[in-house]
């Protein structure tokens, strides 16, 4: 792994799909040793995945990590709370933007970074579906006007219209 460039493990897509993220903030992860060879296998799921506070401290909720096939205890929990690593002002300013604002707090990936593994975490407020299909269809638009515009390209070519 390099320095200069972390290496992304899984990325929240849902989050950018259902919320308009605003603020972001990058937090450490506690890990047990079976879930950092999960995830070095790709055995995650955070669909559904956001932060809460208990007694001044960040907590992340709804991260589903499997067990490697290899794991001779049966007794893990693949959905437990994992405490986030981030300063006091960093949660005291997102418990403030939860409370005054009512954002949502999800996560939105997560990489590695110096043999550490972190996580961004965005404030984001719900989208509406008029919101979302707006989106949609301006995706749509980009995609088919980077279609015209290459075959636009491809028919203009001077060597094509000679006989």
């Amino acid at each position: 792994m390099s320095k200069d460039k972390p290496a992304l493990i899984v990325k929240n897509k849902t989050a950018s799909r259902n919320f308009i993220l605003g603020e972001t903030f990058q937090a450490g992860l506690v890990l047990e040793g079976w879930e950092v060879k999960s995830l070095r296998d790709g055995k995650i799921d955070v669909k559904n995945s956001y932060v809460t506070f208990k007694k001044d401290e960040a907590w992340l909720f709804g991260i589903k990590i499997d067990p490697p096939a290899s794991l001779k205890v049966f007794n893990v929990d693949p959905l437990r709370t994992r405490k986030l690593l981030l300063n006091k002002k960093e949660i005291s300013q997102l418990q403030k933007l939860k409370e005054e604002k009512g954002l949502t707090i999800i996560m939105t990936s997560m990489y590695w970074k110096e043999n550490h593994i972190k996580c961004d975490i965005a404030t984001g407020k719900g989208k509406k579906m008029h919101d979302q299909r707006q989106d949609i269809k301006k995706r749509d638009w980009e995609r088919d006007q980077g279609r015209i515009l290459k075959n636009a390209k491809n028919n203009s070519h001077p060597t094509k219209n000679f006989k």
